[in-house]
């Protein structure tokens, strides 16, 4: 007998006893999208390994360790998509979209990071983002984040869900807080592992990112960036916490927050939860007027943010708000004998005709009453429609309540469209 093949680890399958739960999450996500007008842009999971590069940075954990990279057949090196909004950039440019413009896109699929696979957390992964290209003022900052907080509305967990902000001023203001900060990282040398100590001097932000509990307690004392800002950025900064607090948007200024990765400028932001265990951040993103150029286009300003559905989908089951999901099935038609099987055919066939959102599923496979009433009450439905010769007969179906203790009746065919509409309020 072969040796039976799993999946690659890290790489999950999505089971139809979970599809329910991540059909519900996109469909919300889509509605909540379009309520504020934003656009679908879907871009192919591989791209060009230079665009990475180039985007995220190369003295970065994504770029130097997590990257699924590959040479293809004219030894061209190309990557599977870590995170979404480079590959945004790189269509906008390339089809047109950015300069002197104003974009609101948005975008859900599938990306990839070799790092070590944990609850919430896998190599193969799904994410969604939002992309505003074209608008400079923090009014467009607080939008996208109003816009997240309408999902945690959306989802039920408004009240598990904590906004931390940021900002990182211009890259002048950055140039001269690093040297700052560099300077105070050296007399806490003996302190810091060896990822900060090579990032001392590549990345210096990137210390203040470290999920290292000895850095995190050697930089608590670190000077500010939030500090050092230049005019303009400050006054941005200001201008979106007046106007997250006119929309009641509570949140945390966190100096410490800088992001992961190297495109960003002014506002940042995370919203992080305490109910997966240790804290962690369900949604994040912030502003990068300076990236459009870097991957060869005209300077535009971008701000967005995204987000791993896996991790969203594991706090809607934690929470037990995945519990009243609507069910695979509303009605269940069985058919006594093979004698009118076509005929409960074509009854469900007329009601998907006339109510195309129930969900009828036909009994198959023969077998006596008990057995097709077992698998109507296994399937979830609502109702089974029990369908013999003395109904065929006299064009009528008796319909039996399987979730309410209701006694069992009988429709007429001519009035069963009425009754369903009735009965599921559609």
């Amino acid at each position: 007998m072969s040796k039976q093949i799993q999946a690659i680890r890290g790489m999950n399958d999505c089971l139809p006893t979970e599809s329910g739960l991540w059909q519900y999450v996109e469909s919300s996500i889509r509605q909540v999208v379009a309520s504020y007008g934003y656009q679908e842009i879907r871009t192919p999971i591989v791209e060009s390994t230079d665009l990475f590069k180039r985007s995220i940075g190369e003295v970065t954990d994504i770029v130097e360790k997590e990257m699924y990279t590959f040479a293809d057949r004219n030894s061209d090196s190309l990557t599977l998509r870590p995170e979404g909004t480079a590959s945004v950039v790189r269509a906008g440019n390339e089809h047109g979209l950015l300069y002197n413009q104003q974009q609101r896109l948005w975008y859900m699929g599938q990306m990839f990071r070799h790092e070590r696979p944990q609850k919430g957390r896998y190599r193969q992964f799904n994410q969604f983002g939002v992309e505003v290209f074209g608008l400079a003022g923090p009014d467009i900052d607080a939008e996208v984040i109003l816009l997240s907080a309408r999902l945690w509305k959306k989802f039920g967990i408004s009240e598990n869900v904590t906004l931390e902000i940021n900002s990182l001023g211009s890259a002048e203001a950055r140039v001269a807080y690093k040297e700052q900060l560099v300077a105070f990282l050296k007399t806490r040398e003996s302190e810091l592992d060896e990822d900060s100590l090579r990032r001392l001097q590549s990345n210096p932000l990137r210390v203040l990112d470290s999920k290292n509990p000895q850095v995190q307690n050697a930089v608590k004392d670190a000077p500010k960036l939030i500090d050092c800002l230049d005019e303009e950025s400050a006054k941005h900064f200001q201008g979106l916490c007046e106007r997250l607090d006119n929309l009641g948007i509570k949140y945390r200024v966190n100096p410490a927050l800088v992001r992961g990765l190297d495109y960003y400028n002014r506002t940042v932001f995370e919203w992080v939860t305490d109910s997966l265990g240790a804290q962690g951040t369900v949604c994040a993103g912030g502003r990068y007027d300076g990236l459009v150029e870097q991957l060869g286009g005209k300077t535009t300003q971008g701000v967005g943010f995204a987000m791993g559905l896996e991790r969203l989908v594991l706090m809607l089951q934690t929470l037990e708000l995945d519990k009243n999901l609507d069910s695979v099935v509303d009605i269940y038609v069985t058919a006594m004998d093979e004698s009118v099987e076509q005929y409960a055919r074509h009854i469900s066939e007329s009601l998907r005709d006339e109510l195309p959102l129930i969900k009828v599923m036909n009994h198959c496979g023969g077998g006596n009453f008990k057995k097709q009433m077992k698998r109507a009450d296994q399937s979830g439905a609502s109702i089974a429609l029990i369908i013999g010769q003395d109904e065929m007969a006299s064009q009528q179906v008796a319909v039996k309540y399987l979730r309410e203790k209701q006694p069992q009746e009988t429709v007429s065919i001519n009035e069963l469209a009425h009754f369903t509409q009735k009965l599921f309020n559609v």
